[in-house]
């Protein structure tokens, strides 16, 4: 036989895809089935927190993907599975639009099921490229899943966290901040142990196959790993503590920016702000939701005598106006002295919030007909600057984020490397009244107790109606107040510094190490190939 003909037929033979990735689009049945394995994945979140079950729901996505099926195949399946996770896990904000936005009910599921199918295609992209690799590089079964498949998982969580300023609530990693891959957490982040939970997962898999003491002996490596990790203290005590007060108001948000209400709201708050000194009193986001020039005469004054005369720092969060048609979402305190320039002019401290909310918060392009239908107030706020220095208390540092900003881990990471003093505690001050007695607050709490774990910082948490808590730089809840009942939590809290390598580089690690991987995989293939 012609020695060129034997070449090209074992070249076909090596690049030929492999019998058992051939498939066809999956059937309603199996798509169906996709949507309740990832809607299952809520009870992998708190308030639930059955974390094992997320091994098993990724693993019935990983099995049907990786034991044949076509790329269009595993494309769908991916995409029904993230619409099922994402429905699942943000369906509160149809309490949202429903209740607060005042749109039809027809219309508010519109608009959860229009999110979760965007949401979905992070999971599609996931699949869809993974299975497009393993036929490209002719990638054995083991790599496969437990390289491509679960990078690739991260990495469409990252992705989610930053496209069109990103989403990423419910991404895998905030399930196992009580876990054992918890303590990866200051090392790669939330994304990082996304990705070690669908190694887990894979692993699950695995034992369908014949290597089942490998899948098994790397499951429990990591698993090992974490809690070995969980003993390293990143960061170091420094200071002393300081006395904190964190109010709960507990304001319905239906009174909220009811202008009916507003002497009401500022009493409440005003009496829960000098009912007793501490170092720190917070309130939450927009506790006071009115400007500076429309509250009643004297009434910033009276706090600011309450501070002078306590030794108390009062973090108060309000809007501010800079202009007609500029004004921010942002918190501003009244210390008890006051910190003056060099120029001898009297300098207020203020964060503005950085991060806004699409529709929420700020108006996409082209859609100001949408956000009037929700008639939101401060719908159009103005951005922050990235990097805000934090603020003093004795001799500690805070460093603020409003709401929704601590689900993005590394632009506060990015805010503690680069400051000039990098904070020694973290401040969330938040208002989820919009989402009603829902899986949000619990979910909040657990996003706050990661950015904990990957900063090595504690979190203080002043919130309306929960999660108003404080968490240790371990992540261990130290106190929690009641969810949707009016209080005050105090607390004595250490603050801590040093560097942990989330912070020194955010997700970079994690994505290196991906890359990584995937070089590891490719070149699996290509000695299957030569084999």
């Amino acid at each position: 036989m012609d020695p060129s003909l034997i070449l090209r037929r074992r070249k076909q033979t090596a690049t030929a895809p492999d019998p058992a990735l051939r498939g066809t689009r999956p059937s309603f049945t199996a798509l169906a089935c996709a949507v309740v394995a990832g809607g299952l994945s809520l009870f992998s979140f708190e308030p639930f927190g059955w974390w094992p079950l997320q091994f098993l729901s990724l693993a019935w996505l990983f099995y049907q993907v990786g034991m044949g099926s076509s790329t269009r195949r595993a494309t769908l399946l991916g995409w029904a599975f993230g619409f099922g996770w994402s429905v699942a896990g943000m369906h509160w904000l149809y309490i949202f639009m429903t209740r607060f936005a005042h749109l039809p009910a027809v219309l508010g599921a519109i608009g959860v099921v229009l999110l979760g199918l965007y949401m979905g295609l992070f999971g599609a992209l996931a699949t869809g490229i993974a299975t497009w690799l393993r036929r490209r590089w002719s990638l054995p079964v083991n790599a496969f899943l437990l390289l491509v498949l679960p990078i690739l998982w991260g990495v469409s969580e990252w992705m989610r966290g930053w496209v069109f300023t990103g989403f990423p609530w419910a991404a895998s990693g905030y399930a196992h901040d009580g876990a054992p891959l918890a303590g990866f957490a200051p090392l790669i982040g939330v994304y990082g142990i996304g990705v070690l939970v669908a190694m887990c997962a894979a692993c699950l898999v695995m034992l369908t196959q014949r290597h089942k003491l490998p899948a098994l002996a790397l499951f429990g490596a990591l698993m090992l790993a974490g809690a070995g990790l969980r003993t390293i203290e990143w960061t170091q005590v420094t200071g002393q503590p300081l006395t904190v007060r964190l109010l709960q108001g507990n304001i319905p948000q239906d009174r909220k920016f009811d202008l009916a209400f507003l002497t009401s709201i500022l009493e409440t708050y005003q009496t829960m702000i000098t009912a007793a000194p501490s170092d720190l009193v917070a309130t939450p986001e927009t506790a006071i939701p009115v400007f500076a020039h429309n509250l009643p005469q004297g009434y910033l004054e009276g706090l600011q005598r309450f501070a002078a005369s306590s030794g108390s720092t009062l973090a108060l969060g309000m809007p501010l106006l800079d202009g007609p048609g500029k004004y921010s979402n942002s918190l501003v305190t009244v210390p008890p002295q006051p910190q003056s320039q060099s120029n001898g002019q009297t300098r207020a401290y203020r964060y503005d919030k950085a991060h806004l909310v699409p529709f929420g918060e700020f108006i996409p392009l082209g859609f100001r007909w949408f956000t009037d239908m929700l008639n939101i107030p401060l719908n159009d706020a103005t951005r922050g600057a990235a990097l805000q220095a934090p603020f003093a208390v004795k001799d500690q540092l805070v460093l603020p984020n409003i709401c929704y900003e601590d689900v993005f881990g590394e632009e506060i990471a990015y805010q503690l490397r680069n400051a000039p003093r990098p904070a020694t505690m973290l401040l969330n001050v938040s208002n989820l009244s919009w989402y009603g007695q829902s899986t949000a607050i619990p979910q909040h709490l657990q996003i706050s107790r990661m950015r904990t774990l990957e900063t090595g910082r504690p979190m203080l948490r002043a919130t309306n109606d929960g999660a108003t808590a404080v968490i240790d730089h371990r992540g261990h809840i130290a106190q929690v107040l009641p969810f949707y009942k009016e209080g005050v939590l105090s607390a004595t809290v250490q603050g801590t510094a040093g560097m942990t390598p989330y912070i020194r580089c955010g997700n970079t690690l994690f994505l290196g190490l991906g890359m990584l991987g995937l070089a590891g995989a490719w070149l699996s293939g290509r000695m299957r190939k030569r084999g």
